[in-house]
């Protein structure tokens, strides 16, 4: 009995042993599966998200064909058009060319025009300018050119000058060459401002934008004078600084020299080409200071000789004593020209750091001969430069200096008075009041065709001076001194 409980036990414990491990392994294969199929799931999720997204790719994809599509379409009418426009604008380039011809044909017309129209300006000057030169000789007046020289850079830092116009005080009338007027600004105590205007008319007005060609065309006639045998004189008047001696002398280029050289590279060109009419000249040359009233020669080497001025029964003015020497090119001249500046006496003065202390007369002597008429004519061209006017309060001059001022406002101040005489028909001319004017007699006489520069300064610091020069300036022009007459040998 015991045993077969035994055995029962035995048996219902093994079946429960079963049944546990088998609920187990159902367990396990439940938990497995929901494993599996969690997998699945994910595997599936995962494949189906692919999925769109390679349908949502296909799908842009589909548009973007078509877009191409549609765009290439455009294209290809884009392209038809063009053909279109081409061949159209083939048939406008084509007339465009015809017309770019034409006015190509019509440039080179105006071109020749305007090269015919510039050529008879320049003729119509010339015959102006000569017109103009007779008319002055037959009124017998001295002709007066006023240049204004240009700011200079050193004269805008100090006195702090800017802007397009430097010079407000200085007008020059529109379409007018031979119109100026000063205009000066005041103010009362009260502080009112008022402005006065001075104005002036000379035979011609130059710029501080004139160039020395410029300047030099309108004097070559009066230059040439002197080779038909007339006595012709040229001299700049002004006050120191004023741009006299750069006037007359110039620089080293081409550019920039002077009347002076000018006028001698003229004369010999001039004197070659007569050559064709039978004119052979003799030209001599001398270069004179006025220094305190005592002559000197820039071209000697004594400065104790004693110089005294004749002037001979025909005309022709002589300085005892000086050095004339026979020139046949302008080289020589030029050469002469650079020792005469190197004697030539200079100062520093307030007004001018290189102040000219001298008058200084350079002299060309011409004697021709025409070997087929025989005629003689004898003539001298003269071409100076005034030391400049000064007032001594302002010059700052002390010692040698200032006998230097002294000497030349006394003999610019005679120079005033023959002018006056001379304007007011006195019988009597005061030309040996200084050496200067002593000098100048032939050519302030009538016997000469004479001609006067004044310079003037740009500042208005120097307006009160300027107003000096341009009133003695009209003084001058208006000065009758009759008509100069060929010097027959």
């Amino acid at each position: 009995m015991n045993t077969y409980i035994f055995v029962k036990n035995y048996y219902i414990e093994i079946k429960q042993t079963k049944t546990n491990n088998n609920k187990k392994t159902v367990n396990q294969l439940q938990s497995d599966k929901e494993k599996n199929l969690n997998e699945i799931e994910t595997i599936k999720s995962e494949k189906e998200q692919k999925l769109e997204d390679r349908e949502q790719k296909i799908s842009d994809f589909e548009k973007q064909v078509a877009n191409f599509k549609l765009e290439s379409q455009v294209n290809k009418k884009y392209i038809k058009e063009l053909e279109s426009t081409k061949n159209d604008n083939g048939e406008i380039i084509k007339d465009l060319e015809i017309e770019r011809e034409r006015h190509l044909k019509r440039l080179e017309a105006l071109e020749d025009d305007y090269s015919e129209a510039k050529k008879n300006i320049q003729e119509l000057e010339e015959q102006r300018r000569f017109l103009h030169n007779e008319i002055q000789e037959l009124k017998g007046n001295i002709r007066v050119f006023c240049r204004v020289r240009p700011v200079l850079e050193s004269e805008k830092e100090k006195y702090n000058l800017s802007g397009d116009d430097l010079t407000p005080h200085i007008v020059y009338p529109k379409d007018n060459d031979t119109g100026i007027t000063l205009v000066q600004q005041t103010e009362s105590a009260m502080g009112s401002a008022s402005s006065k205007s001075y104005p002036f008319s000379f035979d011609r007005i130059f710029n501080g934008e004139s160039k020395q060609e410029e300047i030099f065309t309108e004097i070559a006639q009066l230059v040439q004078s002197a080779l038909d045998g007339y006595n012709v004189c040229i001299f700049a008047y002004g006050q120191t600084g004023s741009g006299k001696t750069y006037t007359m002398e110039g620089g080293e280029d081409e550019e920039t020299m002077g009347m002076i050289p000018r006028a001698v590279k003229q004369i010999f060109i001039a004197s070659e080409e007569f050559k064709k009419k039978g004119w052979i000249y003799d030209i001599d040359c001398q270069f004179l200071e006025i220094y305190n009233e005592t002559i000197r020669d820039l071209l000697g080497n004594d400065e104790t000789q004693k110089h005294e001025i004749k002037h001979l029964s025909y005309g022709r003015t002589i300085v005892t004593d000086a050095k004339i020497v026979k020139v046949t090119t302008s080289n020589e001249v030029h050469k002469l020209l650079q020792i005469a500046s190197k004697n030539r006496s200079t100062g520093a003065t307030l007004c001018n750091e290189r102040s000219s202390r001298s008058h200084s007369i350079f002299t060309l002597h011409l004697s021709g001969h025409n070997v087929y008429t025989d005629e003689r004519y004898e003539s001298s061209l003269n071409l100076i430069d005034l030391a400049g006017s000064e007032r001594l309060a302002v010059s700052g001059a002390t010692g040698d200096r200032l006998k230097e001022t002294r000497a030349i406002n006394k003999s610019l101040s005679c120079l005033s008075d023959v002018i006056a005489a001379l304007c007011n028909n006195e019988p009597h001319i005061p030309y040996r009041n200084s050496k200067l004017t002593y000098l100048l007699q032939n050519s302030l006489g009538g016997n000469s065709k004479t001609l006067m520069f004044v310079n003037i300064s740009p500042l208005f610091i120097n307006l009160q001076e300027t107003l000096c020069s341009l009133r003695f300036a009209t003084k001058v022009n208006s000065c009758q001194i009759g008509t100069a007459k060929k010097i027959l040998k």
